[in-house]
């Protein structure tokens, strides 16, 4: 668009995004970290950090964390920073996420630290061999973007496809009180042409810490026939302070290879109660 002016037309720009000033306090300084990150990767649009690179929250969310009037969670900042450092950019993902932990961690306004994730030992009822799946707008789909061996996001296989039939238990919103253990299930259809053989539902981090529920980090996935159903079920144990849960997932084969890169985050979710 272009306005008329004495020395010619000149092009009338729109309103430029909030910037935060590092110098207001930690946490404009730590939004102000995340558009740095941001603009290093290319500057892609959120709508393009969530349907090209894999992030798993909102829009709104992931422009609420670049605006430093609040600090975002930990879920949010991780969902942030993972498809850019290392989707994008390609940086080591458990350093990347201890990096940006500690940024976090020191932004907050107590800058306290949420404290160690418990602890399980190896034959914990955690260690049980379950499914977990979860749903959005009806479809089930995958949520972690693990790399192939080459270093690359895996593509997508013509007729690859999911969907859920039923949500047994724990519907997202169900109440549950602090540290209960409870078992998510669902009834999940192979949509798709393509069979289900060898495939698992890996766990995106954070996995650990007082703010997050716990569950395995991968579970496998039945095998199933195109149009076949599965029942599925994963134990899981509930956060240690009142407070939204949600926990992310990708389906993967054994190799940590990603099917279905194409569809964005899902999650199940549950409100713990003191």
């Amino acid at each position: 668009m272009t306005i008329d002016h004495a020395d010619g037309p000149v092009r009338k720009r729109g309103r430029r995004a909030h910037r935060p000033d590092p110098g207001d306090g930690p946490v404009a300084a730590f939004a102000h970290a995340l558009l740095l990150l941001k603009e290093t990767a290319g500057d892609p649009s959120y709508d393009r950090m969530r349907t090209e690179f894999g992030a798993v929250a909102s829009k709104s969310a992931l422009a609420a964390a670049a605006r430093g009037l609040q600090l975002p969670s930990w879920e949010t900042t991780w969902e942030f920073v993972r498809p850019l450092a290392v989707t994008v950019l390609g940086e080591d993902e458990a350093q990347a996420r201890r990096e940006w932990r500690a940024r976090w961690t020191a932004a907050r306004p107590d800058g306290g630290d949420p404290g160690p994730a418990p602890k399980h030992g190896r034959h914990g009822w955690l260690l049980v061999a379950t499914v977990v799946a979860v749903v959005v707008a009806g479809a089930v789909v995958a949520v972690s973007r693990p790399r192939s061996g080459g270093g690359e996001p895996s593509l997508p296989i013509a007729g690859d496809a999911s969907s859920l039939v039923a949500d047994v238990t724990y519907p997202d919103g169900s109440r549950v009180p602090v540290n209960q253990r409870f078992v998510k299930t669902w009834r999940l259809r192979n949509a798709g042409t393509v069979a289900w053989h060898g495939r698992f539902l890996q766990r995106l981090p954070p996995l650990d810490g007082l703010d997050v529920c716990h569950t395995d980090p991968r579970v496998p996935l039945p095998d199933a026939e195109p149009g076949a159903d599965v029942t599925v079920s994963v134990p899981v144990q509930a956060r240690g302070t009142p407070g939204a849960c949600q926990v992310f997932w990708k389906m993967v084969d054994s190799g940590g290879r990603l099917y279905l890169p194409q569809s964005s985050g899902i999650y199940f979710q549950v409100e713990v109660t003191g």
